[in-house]
This record gives structure tokens, sequence and C-alpha cells, in this order.
């Protein structure tokens, strides 16, 4: 009887900004010990993608691990596989992006590993059949997804035992279905269950392939797994259970099961990912509604037959559900246009060779969602994309002949177009240091504030949703028994986190206009249960810009109302050639004039994280009063500075009469692989007065909002001012 062949395909991936302990960890809990076990086993082979990130700080780090894949390579023990270089979701990005990742990613493995890159992991197994010209022209024969995605198509279970031809505009790919099933019982289950599956498996259908690609980390990093899977032995005792079978059961590689077998057929593959993706796509309420719809029916014989046919949402929808992801897309898609725009031009050498490598480190995957890891809730994982979309827009500054410094002449401009792709004009204003982007028809609000000098987006804040998971937030923490997957875990990282629930009515950006009640203080305002008495929030601003050669204003006006009394407020906002300080003038009128007026506008500054002695606000007398996740209640102060001396900067608001200003953290309850916590997101620094109209109903005040990096650049060795320069 011939043989069923098995293809472990692991995927080892650790995203762009990561922190180091975090990656350091992972290869001594999972990537080097994986190796140390495997080695043992002379007669087995697996096929291995390590993402280009990850490859990157390997090679870095410990190329000691790298010389051990190059003699497994060269052994033919290991396939590597390859894939775009920094792990972007494919559908994403643009297709010459696609195309460059992955070509530029096969050279540098067969450059340092010495392998042949046949094929390639589909980062997060998102689907889309165009995708297959551009795997194709990138020189791929196949790929790996789930076997979800075939049973979207109607094959079923028994039907996806091997490998399918597909085709887009006469292009070709061969494409491997992974089992859900070993994905769940590797390494979960005992080795004797995923022998006895593959058994059944192979006396039902002689000579099949069956997949298992999943992620490398559930070996040893996933939580409890490095116990389970090397202190326990269950991988000692899985590979010796794929040896001791060897008479019906071949671990092959997915190249020689390409060269060895013939594909089942031709099919074409619906739009998707793995199941659990395209429920976290759904929004909250309806993967709650999806939840509870799938736990009353699953013991139903009748959902046994309907499920190959039901499926969540669609990846891009992401963008719909957190607006912070689309901003960041918007805004690496921006880059890519501009890049290629200079390279059709013929523009080549160094400073574009370094922006494309910040551009597709920029296009990393892993901020741009949220599942089960942390994802878009990561602060670092933001700043990170930024750091790179910023630092690729300094680099074709510097080639335009318009850098940071180098003797280039300062500079300053202002622009309107549709920069996130919502059908509205949005504003741009910039300078050599500083870059801003102004929402008009969203409140008004600045959403991006790029300090380029140490290439820092202060506005990468997240608002605080609802989540499908918080329901078990408020359950409480369950008892873990055993090696849970991640999917079923219910741990809490910190205690009274269902206390910490809060839900924002409104984006967390800056310059958001607030008229509140007389009484209301910090404490309301902070718990969103302040009255809104005016109607800017969110409102629709009108827009005129002023420019001249050395200082440019975006001018915003809005006719709205205060407890239904007519108001009018314009705000302008004026950035001065090379500066890196913003002026913001409020100018407010047909103000009633017999009573006060209770006015803030709310400034949210993001990427300054908190319970750090270094990261601390100071008043203008130099009084230190706080770490940055401290509550401040300012009464008649002429301005405070947050101060973030690891990161090198000094944000600094003043005003040019006396002000109060309030100032509170904002932290979200999400889910990562370690459970639920607490994650410090931005600081809500909110100047306010109660106010007098003059005799005409008029108020006026100018604030100035500085960001200085002076720390940081005397740091040049400092990797965010290095590649700023």
């Amino acid at each position: 009887m011939t043989p069923l062949r098995l293809i472990l395909i692991l995927h080892n991936h650790q995203p762009i900004g990561n922190f180091d302990g975090v990656c350091e960890e992972a290869y001594h809990d999972s990537y080097r010990p994986f190796l140390d076990v495997f080695e043992r086993f002379g007669n087995l082979k697996i096929a291995l993608h390590t993402s280009g990130s990850l490859m990157e700080w390997l090679s870095d780090k410990h190329p000691e691990y790298l010389h051990r894949l190059a003699r497994l390579v060269n052994e033919g023990r290991i396939e590597i596989v390859g894939g775009p270089f920094y792990e972007p979701i494919l559908t994403m990005i643009p297709s010459r992006d696609r195309v460059g990742q992955i070509t530029r990613y096969s050279k540098w493995l067969s450059d340092n590993l010495g392998a042949r890159i046949r094929g390639m992991w589909m980062p997060e197994r998102v689907w889309e059949q165009s995708l297959t010209r551009d795997l194709a022209e990138a020189g791929m024969e196949y790929t790996l997804l789930d076997d979800f995605h075939f049973k979207n198509a109607g094959w079923r279970e028994e039907e996806l035992h091997g490998y399918y031809v597909t085709e887009d505009d006469t292009r070709l790919l061969r494409v491997f279905p992974g089992s859900e099933k070993l994905r769940y019982t590797i390494p979960f289950a005992d080795p004797q269950e995923t022998i006895d599956y593959l058994r059944g498996v192979h006396e039902r259908k002689p000579g099949a392939v069956v997949v298992f690609g999943d992620d490398g980390e559930k070996f040893g990093t996933w939580p409890n797994t490095k116990q389970h899977v090397y202190d326990n032995g269950w991988l000692h005792r899985f590979l010796e259970a794929l040896s001791n079978n060897s008479s019906w059961l071949r671990v092959t590689t997915p190249s020689e099961a390409l060269d060895n077998v013939p594909p089942l057929g031709k099919l074409y593959i619906p739009e998707g990912s793995y199941r659990e993706m395209t429920e976290w796509a759904l929004p909250a309420a309806q993967q709650i509604a999806y939840e509870d719809e799938k736990h009353s029916l699953e013991h139903d014989q009748r959902w046994t037959n309907i499920a190959p046919f039901t499926r969540g949402g669609y990846w891009r929808n992401f963008k719909a559900r957190y607006p912070e992801t689309d901003e960041m897309y918007a805004r690496m898609q921006q880059v890519s246009r501009r890049l290629h725009a200079l390279k059709a031009n013929g523009a080549n050498g160094d400073l574009i060779d370094h922006a494309t490598t910040e551009l597709y480190r920029g296009q990393c995957n892993c901020s741009y969602w949220h599942g089960a890891f942390g994802g878009v809730y990561l602060p670092h994982l933001r700043n990170a994309i930024y750091n790179h979309l910023i630092a690729a827009d300094n680099l074709l500054d510097r080639h335009d002949g318009r850098g940071l410094d180098h003797g280039h002449a300062p500079w300053v401009e202002l622009d309107a177009q549709d920069y996130n792709f919502d059908g509205r004009q949005e504003v741009r204003l910039a300078s050599n240091r500083l870059a801003a982007l102004l929402a008009p028809a969203a409140g008004g609000v600045i959403y991006e504030l790029d300090v380029r000098t140490i290439c820092h987006n202060l506005l990468a804040t997240l608002t605080r949703r609802p989540e499908a998971y918080h329901r078990k937030v408020l359950a409480g923490p369950s008892d873990n028994n055993g090696v849970a997957s991640i999917h079923d875990r219910v741990v809490f990282k910190q205690e009274g986190l269902n206390e910490q629930l809060q839900y924002d009515q409104y984006e967390r950006k800056a310059l958001v206009d607030h008229f509140y009640d007389l009484g209301a203080d910090i404490n309301q305002v902070a718990r969103g249960e302040a009255r809104e008495a005016g109607d800017f929030v969110g409102g629709v601003y009108e827009t005129k810009l002023r420019r001249s050669s050395e200082r440019m204003q975006a001018q915003m006006t809005r006719d709205g109302h205060v407890d239904g009394h007519p108001v009018r407020l314009t705000k302008g906002v004026t950035l001065e050639a090379g500066g890196s300080e913003l002026e913001v003038s409020y100018y407010i009128e047909g103000l009633p004039t017999d009573r006060p007026i209770h006015f803030a506008t709310e400034i949210n500054l993001a990427g300054l994280p908190s319970g750090a002695d270094d990261r601390y606000f100071r008043l203008p007398s130099g009084e230190v009063r706080g770490q940055l996740g401290a509550q401040l209640d300012l009464h008649e102060v002429e301005g405070v500075t947050l101060v973030d001396e690891w990161l090198g900067i000094e944000v600094g608001l003043t005003a040019d009469r006396p002000t109060s200003i309030w100032a509170y953290p904002i932290a979200t309850v999400s889910q990562s692989e370690g459970g639920f916590e607490l994650v410090h997101q931005s600081v809500a620094l909110t100047p306010h007065w109660i106010l007098q109209a003059d005799s005409e109903g008029r108020w006026s005040v100018t604030l100035r909002l500085n960001m200085d990096t002076a720390r940081a650049e005397s740091r040049m060795g400092q990797h965010a001012v290095a590649a700023a320069y």
C-alpha cells in the first residue's frame, strides 16, 4: 500500500517592533530547542518558514542558528519556505510590493542559507484568488492555505488529502490544504491521537498527502507549552511515533510531494483566512451572536452538515472595525505610491533601496488587525509601523534634496486631498521636522502628528471600544487545567480588569472640541460621564488653506450649537518652515454674554508610556508632577510638558492666557496570547477654560504644541534618529 505522506510546515514569526526580550525568550523556548530535538531524528524532514523580520533578528543575535539551518538545508532535512520579506497581509499591499517582497526574501534566503525557494507561507492565510498571478510572477510554485478555504469552495474533507492547482489570468499555482484537525491536536493532544487520525486517513485513502502548517511558537512559547513540549517530552514522543510508523507514514516536504504526487485537480478558492480569523473580523456584536448560535448548535448533527458552509467576516474589514489600522494602511499606501512614482521616473541607488526596505517593514501585518494576539492593541507594534513609514518618507525627501539636515533649506507645505481614502478631503501640513494630517470632516481633529526627527507618530492612539471577549472579562477568570490552545484560555494578567472596561464615544485624537457643564470635573471627564453641551465633537468643519513662503495655516470653522445657542468656532493650525511647533488658535463667536461657558480641547498623545520614572510631567517651574500614567488637575497654569527621556522627546503645551489642564491615562482591556491585560494607550491632555465672552460674544486663545527632540538628536546612535537621517 502506498504510504501516506505527512508534510510538517512550521511558521516562526516575530513582528517588526517586538521587544528584544520577547524574541530572545522565543528563541530559547521554541526555535533552538525544536532543532535540538529534531536533529536526533535523521530520517525525518520538515519545512520551515521564518519571517524576514525574525530572520534578520536571528542573523544579528544568533548567527549560529542560521548556520544550523544552512547545514540542515544542505543535508536535505529542512526545506525553507519563502514568502513576503516582512510578513504583510498580501491583500493589503499593492501588487508591485507583493512581488517585490517575495522576490527580495527569496534572494536573501538563497544567499544566506543556500536554499532553493519554491513555495511560500501565506501570511495569516489571508487569500484572494487574484494573488495567484503575483505569486507565480514572484517565482512561487506552491503555497499553503487552511482546509477551511477549500471547504468554503464546496470541497469535502475526504477530497483534501493532497494538493490542487489554481489559476488566475493563465498563471498557475499549487495549493496545499492545511489540516485544522492537526492544528488542534499538535501539540495539545497525545501523539497517539495524531497517529490514529493519520492511520485512518491512510486506510481510507492510500497515498494521501496530509499537511500540518502552524506557528512554531506553539512548541514552547505559547503559555505552558515549553514544559509540555520539551520538559515532559511531547515533541520527542511525537517525532519518535512518526519514526516508528515509517512503514506506512512518510514525513516529507512540499517540494517532494509536488515532484512525486500529481495534483488532485483544479479549483478556485474563495476569499478567506483560517476559521478563527474570519470570526475575529466580524463586528463585536456579530461575533457574540455567531458564537452563541454556534454553541447552541454544535451538538446538533445538523451543525456538522452545515458548518463547512458557514464563515465569518472579510479580513479587509479590520480596517473598518479599527480606524487606527486604516490610518496606518493609508499612510503605507501614500509611501508606496510616492516610492513607485520615483522608481518609475528612474530613481535608484542606496537611498531608494533603503526607503524600499523601510516601506516593506512598515507593511508587517501584526499591527493591522486583532484576534487572539494583541495586534493593533499593542502600542509598540503600532509605533514601529509608523517609525518605518516615516523613515521611508524622510529618505525620499533626502533623495529629493530636502532632508532634515545636511544643509537642506527649511521648508513648509500645505495641501488637501483624500489622504485616507474615505471620500472626503483631509489636510496635510508639513515641514522638515513635523507632519500633521487633519480631518476637517471628522471634528477638525489632527489624526496623525509625525515627529520626523525621531520617526514617531504622537497620534498613533487607540480608541476604547467593545470586544466580543469582554464578556469573558466581566465573567471573571476560569481554571485552565493542562495545556490549552490560546483560543480556549481565559487568563487574567491583572486583577480588577472588569472595573477597567470603558468605551469611548469618539476617536482619541488631537483638537477634539468639547463644551462641558460648568461643574464637570476630571473624574467625570475621564470616565466619559461629563455631559457634552455642544455638537462639535465629530462635526464637519469648513476649511481654508492659507499659504506664505515661511508660514502656512489650515483654518477650520464650524457653525454649531452649545445648549441650543448658535456658536461659531474657528481654529487655525499653523506651522512655520523648518518648524517643530504647532500654533493652534481658537476664536469663538456668538457666545452668550450673560453667563460663563466651559470649553475644552482634548489632545491625546501616544507612544509616551506610563509606569517609568524617566517618563513624566513637568511644570514650567521645573517641578515634576508624576509619571505619564498619573492623573493631573492643574489650575491657572501657563502650560505643562510631557517628557520621555528614553525616546528623547519633550512635548510642551503652552497657552497665552491662564489655563486649567486635565491629564489622565487612556488604557484598554485587551487579550493577547498570555491572557487579558490592561494596556496604556495614550495620555489625554485637556486644556479647559471657564470662559466669559466679551460684549460681542467673542473669546480666543492661542496654544503652542512644541516637539523638542534635542535629547534624541544628541544621541545619534539611536536607531530612530539614524533612520531619519
